[in-house]
């Protein structure tokens, strides 16, 4: 599955059975379910869920805690627009 084939599961009202926790915290993301979301990025104790995890808390204006997240991942922190830092993580996992 590809970044565009992905988007199109949006339309879906669940996600692909198929796909990652990581992928799938995205997906509800994306369908506007943070709470779902945050759940499934916290369940995860790898490195992707604490990018996901990040990216969630920047999301919600939490930079401070996002930033804890970023570290956890791995990952600088991200200082580009929301949609390109979702979009950057849902090809990274994608290609996992």
């Amino acid at each position: 599955m590809n970044l565009v084939e992905f988007r199109d599961t949006l339309q879906a009202p669940n996600p692909p059975q198929d796909i990652s926790i990581a992928l799938q915290a995205m997906w509800y993301e994306a369908k506007g379910d943070w709470e779902k979301s945050h759940t499934l990025s916290q369940s995860l104790p790898d490195s992707e869920g604490a990018w996901v995890h990040a990216y969630l808390h920047r999301r919600e204006g939490d930079i401070g805690n996002a930033g804890y997240w970023y570290r956890r991942a791995g990952k600088p922190a991200a200082s580009g627009s929301l949609d390109d830092e979702w979009s950057s993580i849902v090809e990274e996992l994608l290609a996992e």
